[in-house]
């Protein structure tokens, strides 16, 4: 808790890049991810602050370190737990679901999942229902390529064959929410993919699904910030943008302020992709963050203010979710890590990880 604010980070991942889970044909590209996700971490992780090795990024997919990274080190309270479907890379995907499954199991009330899903991958359509009947996850999370066959695949959120029958089968599971990777190229593979114009048809056709545009407005802004003005069931997802507040904060300002400028204050959910950045830093920039005087002046961005930094950092995804911060505070006031707390120094569980 931040102050006495509930913290929601939007994405957690359980990094398994590791030489020995890349595929023979995704080798380049799983090799590509590797290097950029911890390029991310050593480019945006604040001047002086400790910083993990790419060896221990690659692995850290262990959840005593993960869970102590986020509740014991940081301010967070509650995480969504995202699987990667990036199988044709990965043999398990990138970050497998089964540590998010352990975390939820030992932690109870501060995770819930979203499982990854390949459209491509053979078998998809029954993936949904192992993923939301066996991992009861509240999420699908997609990625716009693959590697099908040692060949690149396309996925659109707008396609009637292929994505459509997902999302249906998600809808009648119950589960309401379809995470899309967005902006952030991984690795030697086509820009184009990574637009978010294919939300739009996706949004019109299910209405009553929520569509998270995950890194939306790093590239993409306007497209991204008139989707959530035109689209109530589109939100946004701070991971990777919100690497920008601390060495780029004009540029984050100017994200924040484009999309709630256009009605979507209420539709932005806070994401700090942990660990290719440790938490703690970045809640809190958050949280002591206002829109520059000029910016409000000069450009007519609204100001940031106290009832927005506290939807953004943990209130509007628990709305998204049908959760009350009521309901997170009850579920883990007992456990391990329960306020009131000293956090520990960052990365000092990272002795868990697996390296």
């Amino acid at each position: 808790m931040l102050e006495d604010v509930v913290v929601v980070d939007g994405v957690l991942h359980a990094y398994h890049f590791d030489a020995d889970n890349r595929t023979t044909d995704g080798a380049r590209y799983a090799a590509a991810v590797s290097d950029m996700v911890y390029g991310f971490h050593t480019g945006f992780s604040p001047d002086g602050h400790p910083q993990i090795t790419q060896a221990q990024m690659d692995n850290a997919h262990d959840a005593e370190f993960l869970a102590g990274m986020m509740f014991r080190e940081s301010h967070t309270d509650m995480c969504i737990f995202h699987g990667l479907p990036m199988f044709g890379w990965f043999t398990d995907g990138g970050s497998p679901l089964s540590v998010g499954r352990e975390m939820r199991e030992r932690w109870p009330g501060r995770v819930v999942l979203y499982g990854g899903i390949s459209a491509h991958q053979p078998g998809a359509l029954e993936e949904v229902d192992r993923l939301v009947e066996e991992d009861g996850v509240v999420g699908l999370k997609l990625y716009p390529v693959d590697l099908i066959d040692g060949v690149i695949r396309h996925t659109r959120l707008d396609d009637p064959e292929v994505t459509y029958p997902l999302i249906e089968r998600a809808r009648q599971l119950g589960v309401k929410v379809v995470a899309m990777h967005k902006a952030v190229p991984m690795g030697p593979v086509p820009l184009a993919p990574f637009r978010p114009d294919d939300v739009d048809d996706a949004a019109e056709t299910f209405p009553d699904m929520t569509f998270e545009v995950v890194h939306g407005g790093f590239a993409f802004l306007e497209e991204t910030a008139f989707q959530v003005n035109r689209f109530p069931n589109v939100m946004v997802n701070l991971e990777g943008t919100s690497a920008l507040l601390i060495k780029a904060p004009r540029k984050f300002a100017r994200i924040i302020g484009t999309i709630a400028g256009l009605g979507g204050a209420d539709r932005i959910i806070w994401g700090t992709g942990a660990p290719a950045l440790h938490p703690r830093a970045f809640e809190e920039a958050m949280w002591a963050f206002d829109m520059p005087r000029d910016m409000v002046e000069g450009e007519g961005m609204p100001p940031l203010t106290e009832e927005v930094k506290r939807g953004i950092l943990g209130g509007n995804a628990l709305r998204m979710l049908g959760m009350r911060a009521a309901d997170v505070i009850e579920a883990t006031g007992n456990d391990e890590f329960a306020e009131p707390r000293d956090l520990a120094p960052q990365w000092s569980s990272v002795a868990a990880a697996r390296s």
